[in-house]
C-alpha cells in the first residue's frame, strides 16, 4: 500500500500516542512533503515546553523522527505545488494542508498511481476525499 503521510500521522506514530493509524503497519511506500520534517520538530519543541519533555526524552523523539523520515519518499515544495496550493478547494484549508493536498495531487498525476492520504486532521480529510482521495486516520 502506498501513503502520503502527513504530519498528524507520523507524530502519534513517533510519540506513541493513541489514536495511531492502525494501516500503518500495511503500509509499504510512504510519501511526504519536506514540509513534515519542519512540522513534526516543531511540534516536538513545542511539546518540550508543553508538556515539559526532558532533554533526554527530547533527543529520544528527535532520533526516532529521524528514522521514520529515513522511510519517507520526501517531496520538495515546487512553485507547481504552491500554485496548486494557492487554487480553491471544495472547503476551507488552512496553508500548510493545501501545501500537503497539493503534493499529493502532483505525485498521483506524475506517477500516474493511486495513493491513499493518511491524516487525522478532520478537515484536510473531508477535502481530500473531495479530491477523490481514500483517506486513512479520520
Amino acid at each position: 500500500m502506498t501513503s502520503y503521510i502527513d504530519s498528524s500521522v507520523l507524530l502519534r506514530v513517533i510519540l506513541r500516542a493513541p489514536g495511531r493509524l492502525p494501516e500503518w503497519t500495511r503500509i509499504d511506500r510512504f510519501i511526504g512533503s519536506a514540509l513534515i520534517r519542519v512540522e513534526c520538530f516543531r511540534a516536538l519543541h513545542r511539546l518540550r515546553i508543553m508538556e515539559p519533555f526532558s532533554d533526554e526524552e527530547l533527543a529520544h523523539h528527535s532520533e526516532i523522527t529521524e528514522r521514520a523520515l529515513l522511510r519517507l519518499e520526501l517531496i520538495s515544495v515546487t512553485e507547481a505545488i504552491l500554485e496548486r496550493a494557492s487554487g480553491p478547494f471544495t472547503s476551507p484549508l488552512k496553508t500548510l494542508d493545501a501545501i500537503h493536498l497539493a503534493t499529493a495531487s502532483l505525485w498521483r498525476e506524475r506517477e500516474e498511481a493511486s495513493i491513499f492520504l493518511a491524516t487525522h486532521d478532520k478537515q484536510l480529510a473531508l477535502v481530500a476525499r473531495a479530491a477523490g482521495f481514500e483517506v486513512l486516520g479520520v
